[in-house]
């Protein structure tokens, strides 16, 4: 095969890429995306609040037999190999070739649950149509509530085993949302729906006495408001007035698997990972997703081995302690 002298110089100018087994963790996938991606698309996707996972730590157990580790969790009736799933962001092929359809081979891989966003780069039968692993749909609901169901009726048609309705977020000039859009939203669509952005245990405790069937504990990474309070300071209080009724998963920050650990201990039953998710598929594709999701796996039954919890029922909030700013 032959060279143009353009074609060599141009070579010789890029960086090559680390081997993706050489990357020890989460962490240093951000680099490698940051070094393949245009520095604006970069920039939506970099960093993240880390302040209060930095006050939180463990309380290691000994002597307890971890050998039958189960990182298994049920939700709506399916068991997922491990509490965590990738959230949902529009648009994936700002961040690579494929977007959303490499998004979904390499969760499949690593037999993680997607939710898809509304505002996706491919039609969500071509996403299904790619999937091998469970979907659900997230949507921002819109002024013509009729189109907002019918895009979340498209999706249930198309595969998506929940829905997860957006509320607070800044789309498409949507008015203030009420109980009745939700309600007109979610009638007879057949799959439970969530209700993404829950940031108080009144708002959480409203959303259970309305029937939604689950509550994602979400700020969308301080878009709103930078000075916005961490999902995870939240946490605690919202699971307690949720009480078990419904799960609650969160969102925001999470790099590792004590990430995770911290939010099970706190009440979570689940946790999306979406930065994380983006900086693998944007450096290496669907094969990054994988190893990032994969990590996590591992990070999360690692610690919790080193603390002594044998199963996710187990992580409790005794496995913690935060400490003061």
């Amino acid at each position: 095969m032959r060279f143009t002298r353009r074609a060599v110089l141009l070579a010789a100018q890029e960086p090559a890429l680390t081997p993706r087994a050489d990357l020890a963790n989460v962490l240093e996938f951000e680099g490698v995306a940051q070094r393949t991606l245009a520095p604006h698309a970069y920039s939506t996707i970099a960093g993240g609040d880390r302040s209060f996972f930095e006050r939180i730590t463990f309380r290691p157990r000994m002597m307890v037999n971890t050998t039958g580790l189960d990182l298994s969790v049920d939700l709506f009736g399916e068991k997922l190999i491990a509490p965590i799933l990738v959230g949902p962001v529009s648009r994936q092929q700002t961040f690579h070739a494929d977007g959303e359809l490499a998004m979904v081979r390499g969760a499949g891989a690593a037999k993680t649950l997607v939710v898809v966003s509304g505002d996706s780069s491919y039609p969500i039968e071509k996403i299904a149509a790619e999937a091998k692993t469970t979907l659900w749909y997230q949507i921002f609901p819109e002024v013509d509530t009729n189109a907002s169901r019918s895009r979340a009726q498209q999706a249930v048609k198309a595969g998506c085993k929940a829905v997860c309705v957006t509320v607070g977020a800044p789309s498409r000039g949507t008015p203030r949302l009420s109980w009745n859009m939700i309600d007109q939203i979610r009638r007879g669509l057949g799959v439970p729906v969530l209700m993404k952005g829950i940031m108080t245990a009144e708002e959480a405790n409203e959303a259970v006495k309305r029937g939604i069937e689950g509550i994602v504990v979400s700020n969308y990474g301080g878009l709103l408001n930078k000075g916005l309070v961490s999902p995870m300071e939240m946490l605690p209080a919202i699971a307690d007035a949720v009480a078990g009724k419904v799960p609650v998963l969160i969102d925001g920050g999470f790099r590792r698997g004590s990430d995770i650990m911290k939010a099970l201990a706190f009440g979570a039953r689940a946790v999306l990972v979406s930065r994380p998710a983006l900086w693998g598929l944007a450096a290496y594709g669907a094969d990054g997703v994988q190893s990032v999701l994969e990590m996590l796996q591992t990070e999360l039954g690692r610690c919790a081995s080193q603390n002594g919890r044998a199963n996710v029922k187990a992580i409790d909030r005794s496995v913690v302690k935060v400490h003061q700013a």
